[in-house]
C-alpha cells in the first residue's frame, strides 16, 4: 500500500480511535477537511463519482435546514455558530471518499475498525470485573468504559459501531463467531445502561438475523435463540447487578399505563417530547434554530418541569428523538429535507452492485441503528454525535463509490 493511502487511512480511522477523547477527535476532522478543500481545488474529486455526488446531496439535505433556521432563531449566535460549524463535513466527507476510492482499501478499513470496537467492549469487560478501565473507575451507576464516568456513551457506541464487528467476526469465524461476538457485546452494552442502545442492538441483531437467514421460518427461530440468550444474560445481570436492576425496574413502570409512570419510566422524555411538539406548533415551518432547543424550551414547557433552569433560563439540552429533534429546530423544512435524503441513500443503495453493498453493508447497518426513528437519540446536530454520524455517513458514500481494480 503506497505511504499517501496509508496516511490517509489512519487520518480516517484516527477520528474513530479518539472518539472517547471528546474534542480530540476534531483534529484528524480538521486535517481531512482541509486535505479535502485541496484535492477540490486541484480537481481531484470528479463529480461523475457516485460517492462524490452522494456525500454532495446528502450533505444538502443535512446542511440546510440549518441554514434555513438560522433566520428565525431563537439563539441566533448559537444557531449560525452551528451553520458554520458543520460545513467541516463536507470536505471531511469528500476526503474519505477520495481515500477509500479504491475497493481493495476496504478490508483493511473495516477490520481496524472493527478491532477498535471490539478492543473497547473488552476494556468494558475488564471494567465489569475490576471496577476499572481506561478510561477510570465505573460510574456508579452504569459500566462506562473508555469513555469513562463522566461521559456515559459507551452503550450507544458500541451498539452503533457494533455491526463492524459482528460483520468482522462472520467473516473470519462463521455463524458461531457471530453468535459469539454477539453475546461478548451484548453483556457491556446491557450494562452501559442505556436503553435506547439496547434498542438499537436488538435492531442491529434482528436485522443480521433477516441477512443471514433470509427465510421467514429461520428467521423466527434465530430471533427466539437471540432472544432467550439476551434474556438470559439480562436476567443473570439483574440478579448479579442492583444497577442495572433498577434500570429494569423502572422501565417496567410503563406498563402501569399512566403518564405520571410512562414519564418516569422513561426519564422524563415524555415531557421533553411534548415541549418539543409544542415548540414545532409555534415555530412549524423552519424550527426555533439549530441547537436553539434548550434557549427555547422554557417558554413551552409546563410551569413544574423538573428541566428548566430558572437561574440560566434554559431547558433541556435536545428533543432526545431525531424526528422532534429536526421538526423542533428545523421545522418542517428541515423534516422533509432529511426524508429526502434517506430516500437518496436508500436509492443508491438500489442502484449499487452486490460487490458495494457488501463493502457498504457494516456503515449501513449502523446508521439503521443510529438513525431508527422508533427510539431516543443523542443530538445529530451536536459536535461530538454529528462526528461519529459523519464518519459513518462517509464511509457509506465512499464505499458505494469506490471501484474495484481493473
Amino acid at each position: 500500500m503506497p505511504a499517501t493511502t496509508l496516511v490517509a487511512i489512519l487520518i480516517v480511522l484516527s477520528a474513530l480511535v479518539l472518539l472517547p477523547l471528546g474534542r480530540s477527535a476534531e483534529l484528524p476532522v480538521a486535517i481531512a477537511a482541509l486535505a479535502g478543500l485541496v484535492l477540490l481545488a486541484r480537481g481531484r474529486l470528479r463529480l461523475d463519482d457516485i460517492g462524490v455526488r452522494l456525500v454532495l446531496v446528502l450533505f444538502a439535505c443535512y446542511w440546510l435546514p440549518t441554514l434555513l433556521s438560522a433566520f428565525g432563531a431563537v439563539e441566533p449566535g448559537k444557531t449560525w455558530s452551528t451553520v458554520a460549524t458543520t460545513l467541516r463535513f463536507l470536505p471531511f466527507a469528500l476526503f474519505v471518499t477520495w481515500a477509500l476510492r479504491d475497493a481493495s482499501r476496504w478490508p483493511a478499513l473495516v477490520a481496524a475498525a472493527a478491532i477498535l470496537a471490539g478492543l473497547w467492549g473488552l476494556d468494558a469487560w475488564v471494567q465489569m470485573a475490576t471496577g476499572y478501565s481506561l478510561g477510570g473507575a465505573a460510574e456508579k451507576e452504569r459500566v462506562s468504559g473508555i469513555f469513562g464516568a463522566g461521559n456515559l456513551k459507551l452503550g450507544p457506541v458500541l451498539a452503533t459501531l457494533s455491526p463492524f464487528v459482528l460483520l468482522a467476526a462472520r467473516a473470519r469465524f462463521g455463524w458461531r463467531g457471530l453468535v459469539v461476538a454477539f453475546l461478548l457485546l451484548a453483556a457491556p452494552i446491557l450494562l452501559a445502561g442505556s436503553r435506547a442502545a439496547w434498542l438499537s442492538y436488538a435492531l442491529v441483531g434482528v436485522l443480521l438475523a433477516w441477512h443471514e437467514t433470509r427465510n421467514p421460518r429461520r428467521f423466527l427461530g434465530a430471533c427466539v435463540a437471540l432472544a432467550l440468550c439476551i434474556g438470559a444474560l439480562a436476567a443473570f445481570a439483574w440478579h448479579d447487578s442492583a444497577r442495572f436492576g433498577a434500570r429494569i425496574e423502572r422501565s417496567l413502570r410503563a406498563l402501569q399505563g399512566t403518564e405520571a409512570a410512562i414519564d418516569e419510566a422513561s426519564a422524563g422524555r415524555l415531557r421533553i417530547w411534548r415541549t418539543a411538539l409544542a415548540m414545532s406548533a409555534a415555530h412549524p415551518l423552519t424550527g426555533v434554530g439549530v441547537r436553539g432547543f434548550r434557549y427555547a424550551y422554557p417558554d413551552y414547557a409546563a410551569p413544574d418541569d423538573r428541566f428548566v433552569d430558572r437561574a440560566s433560563d434554559t431547558g433541556a439540552s435536545h428533543a432526545h428523538q431525531i424526528v422532534l429533534e429536526v421538526l423542533s429546530e428545523t421545522g418542517v423544512a428541515g423534516l422533509l429535507c432529511w426524508i429526502a435524503g434517506a430516500w437518496f441513500a436508500l436509492r443508491a443503495w438500489w442502484r449499487a452492485d452486490a460487490a458495494a453493498r457488501a463493502r457498504a453493508f457494516a456503515p449501513a447497518l449502523a446508521l439503521a441503528a443510529m438513525c431508527f426513528p422508533l427510539n431516543t437519540h443523542l443530538a445529530f446536530y451536536s459536535a461530538w454525535w454529528g462526528l461519529l454520524f459523519w464518519w459513518l455517513l462517509a464511509l457509506y458514500c465512499a464505499a458505494l463509490g469506490a471501484r474495484e481494480a481493473a
